[in-house]
Formats: C-alpha cells, sequence, structure tokens
C-alpha cells in the first residue's frame, strides 16, 4: 500500500481554486505551520488553491519506510499530487521543503511553473545550524515529560530561545498522563544528512523549461552566502529580502514574507522573486 502524505486543503469559499499551489514546510515542521500564509494567499487570490503537507515523518506523515531521503521526499509529494488528482502549478519550500521542492521539480512536475524557495539553500555542506543543534539537544533530553512546559524549559535550558523551545514541543504527543515526541530522530537524522549532502545548484542555475524560480531571504540570515547570492543573480533569481530581517532566521520567525503566485503569463522565465509582508511559520535551518 502506498502511503500518503498527511495534508490540509485551503482554498477560498468563494470560488474554486483553479490553480493549486503545495507547502513543504522545514525540519521539524508541519504543514499547519503555514495556515495563517495559505488562508490569506486564497483570500487575496482565490483562484489559487493551496495544498499544506507534512513532510514524510514530520507531523501527521509518520510510519514511512526508508530509505529517508530528499529523493524519496520528492517522490512522496509527487504521490499526493497524483492521489489529489490536482496537478500543482506551484511549490515552496522553506528550508528543508526547498531543497525537496526543486528535487521535485527537476524529477516529477511536468505541469508546474513556479518554484519558491524561502531561506533555504541549494548547497551541500557538513552538518551545521540550529536544525541540527536542536537534533542534538532533544536526544539528549529525558525521552518524557510531565508536560510541555518541562520539555521548553530543558529547550530553554540548552540555549534555544522561549519561542523556539515552545514551539518545539508542538512535536510532543500525550499518553498516560506524560509527554513524549511522536518524531523518530533517527528518520530526521537520516533526512538532515541528505539535505546537507544534496547539491542542487545544477537545478538552480538550469531550472526545468517552464518553469520560474523566485528566492526569498530574510535580510540577517546567513542561509545563502554572498557567492551563492552573486551566483542566483546571474540567473535572474536574486532573493528578494524583507526588511523585518529576524523573519525566517533559524530556527523559529514570527514573521517574514507572503509568496503570492504570479501570473501564468510569467511562468515561462526566471523573474526575480518577489515578497508580500505576512505571517511566517516557524523556519529551520533544515
Amino acid at each position: 500500500m502506498t502511503l500518503v502524505l498527511g495534508h490540509t486543503l485551503v482554498a477560498s469559499n468563494a470560488h474554486a481554486p483553479q490553480r493549486w499551489l503545495v507547502i513543504l514546510h522545514g525540519a521539524f515542521g508541519a504543514g499547519r505551520n503555514w495556515g495563517t500564509i495559505a488562508r490569506r494567499l486564497a483570500q487575496v487570490r482565490p483562484e489559487w488553491g493551496v495544498v499544506l503537507a507534512d513532510l514524510r515523518m514530520h507531523g501527521a506523515s509518520q510510519g514511512f519506510p526508508p530509505p529517508h531521503t530528499l529523493e524519496a521526499a520528492a517522490a512522496d509529494v509527487d504521490v499526493l499530487g497524483r492521489s489529489l488528482r490536482v496537478p500543482f502549478d506551484a511549490a515552496l519550500g522553506h528550508s528543508l521543503g526547498g531543497k525537496i521542492a526543486l528535487l521535485y521539480a527537476a524529477r516529477h512536475a511536468a505541469a508546474l511553473r513556479q518554484v519558491w524557495l524561502v531561506e533555504s539553500t541549494p548547497a551541500a555542506g557538513p552538518p551545521a545550524g540550529s536544525a541540527w543543534q536542536m537534533l542534538r539537544a532533544v536526544r539528549s533530553l529525558p525521552a518524557q515529560f510531565a508536560s510541555r512546559q518541562e520539555a521548553a524549559e530543558g529547550l530553554a535550558q540548552l540555549g534555544f530561545a522561549p519561542d523556539v523551545a515552545r514551539w518545539m514541543t508542538t512535536n510532543l504527543e500525550s499518553s498516560d498522563g506524560r509527554f513524549r515526541w511522536r518524531l523518530d530522530f533517527d528518520a530526521l537524522e537520516d533526512l538532515l544528512r541528505d539535505f546537507f549532502q544534496t547539491d542542487l545548484w545544477s537545478t538552480v542555475l538550469d531550472p526545468p523549461a517552464g518553469v520560474a524560480l523566485h528566492v526569498i531571504k530574510a535580510s540577517e540570515s546567513e542561509v545563502l552566502s554572498k557567492e551563492a547570492m552573486l551566483c542566483q543573480a546571474a540567473t535572474g533569481s536574486m532573493p528578494t529580502t524583507p526588511k523585518r530581517s529576524s523573519a525566517c532566521s533559524h530556527v523559529i520567525s514570527p514573521s517574514c514574507s507572503t509568496p503570492v503566485p504570479t501570473r501564468p503569463e510569467a511562468a515561462g522565465r526566471v523573474p526575480r522573486a518577489r515578497a508580500r509582508r505576512g505571517r511566517a511559520p516557524p523556519a529551520q535551518v533544515a
């Protein structure tokens, strides 16, 4: 039996969507993190519907078999689209989800016309950053807690900001009066390691025919190096830089940019990224 990613559909009450955007969250997140932005998008652009997907081993998408790789995660997105009988016209990927969106575009998405990368680098590198730090932190804590607050305090003592720690505890579930992580951290480590070792510059520099690439980067973020930004500028996909620069800095953020899919007539080129102000979900280094 083929497993299908957990997901939520968001659409305007007034119009049936003509096009669909799939949103792929970052490490330790879930599709619901993007609910506010999805609802706003459906209001201002009712011709668009949004699919909020839970990536494999995140949120409601537990129990997926190995290997836990970006290729497998991109194939999961393809299966989701086929199961919904909805051709995805655009894909937005945040951090970890950004590389998955790029692979989805390269491998599976015949109908895709836009890819939005939010705080996501196509480069490979050694495991590092706050998502990797979070993985190490949760493994150093007890396996169960008396309350979410106890878990949040444990993460805060390890140096995470209080809002980051509270957000991470949304991955706890209650059982027999105790709180335990619902996540399989071994599987997530496999996925993160593959994220760090996968280089997707070839897709950024030469996107699939007809796919427009958009990049959003917070001004104080170091996710994209200066060299990476220069390289992307050469392709015509120079990152948009929101002024509210605390947004999208890893691991969590209160605000960022609301990407709005471009008109279909713009889909055949690689324009400069566009951005709108809004509320953002938690952000991860992966």
